[in-house]
């Protein structure tokens, strides 16, 4: 049987990656000190990632990624599109579709749920009437994360679950201000969401580092930290 060699520059490669993301690591988990000494609030705040960009033009490229995130930030609120009820989820159906696409009611239920899923059957009917609402507000259903290709609630409950560990990044200005984590969670756990959103993004760069002008934590109150990058 044959068996996978690897070059000695293949290795190299491998070891200064590991050594880069330690040194990551440790440099986020320095930043994040410092936040955890900040003046705390009367509610749980977020803990944000900040990767401002430069060399960058806005127009021209784009970062558009779905990642996945080894711990969950919260518990979602979701809403289904679906020929026919299901337990332990709103739906709403095609007859009722009708109703919800008046602006009034379409603006509150973008507002009433995190999240939405639905049956890739009923997506051109869903665009037309709530397309304009879902959109801007970034909770459209796409074929990488809420669409499911048949309407069962092992499907259902699937996608729930995928949502909960994925974290769309796209550029609306040349800055990416991202929700990784909350105060609540482990240090550990904010770490984790932090590197695997940062390497996915820093890797999708056209310029990959060239493009970073500067990286920061915050929560959602407090003050930016700034994490060494270079």
């Amino acid at each position: 049987r044959k068996t996978k060699s690897f070059s000695t520059s293949q290795i190299s490669k491998t070891k200064e990656r590991q050594q880069r993301k330690f040194k990551m690591k440790e440099k986020f988990e320095r930043a994040l000190k410092e936040i955890r000494i900040q003046e705390k609030r009367k509610f749980e705040q977020a803990i944000e990632l900040i990767v401002n960009l430069k060399n960058f033009d806005i127009k021209k490229e784009s970062v558009n990624l779905f990642v996945s995130i080894p711990h969950k930030i919260k518990n979602y609120s979701f809403c289904f599109f679906g020929e026919k009820t299901h337990a332990g989820i709103e739906t709403i159906t095609p007859e009722l579709l009708q109703v919800y696409k008046e602006k009034k009611t379409a603006k509150k239920i973008v507002r009433d749920f995190d999240a939405f899923i639905a049956f890739a059957k009923l997506m051109p009917p869903l665009a037309t009437a709530l397309g304009k609402y879902l959109g801007p507000a970034g909770k459209m259903p796409a074929p990488q994360l809420g669409i499911v290709a048949s309407e069962t609630d092992d499907a259902i409950n699937a996608m729930k679950k995928k949502y909960e560990t994925t974290l769309r990044v796209r550029t609306k200005e040349p800055s990416l201000k991202i929700k990784i984590g909350r105060e609540g969670m482990k240090d550990s756990e904010i770490i984790e969401n932090i590197l695997a959103v940062f390497e996915a993004i820093a890797s999708t760069l056209p310029k990959k580092k060239e493009n970073v002008a500067s990286v920061l934590i915050k929560t959602s109150m407090g003050k930016p930290i700034k994490v060494e990058y270079g």
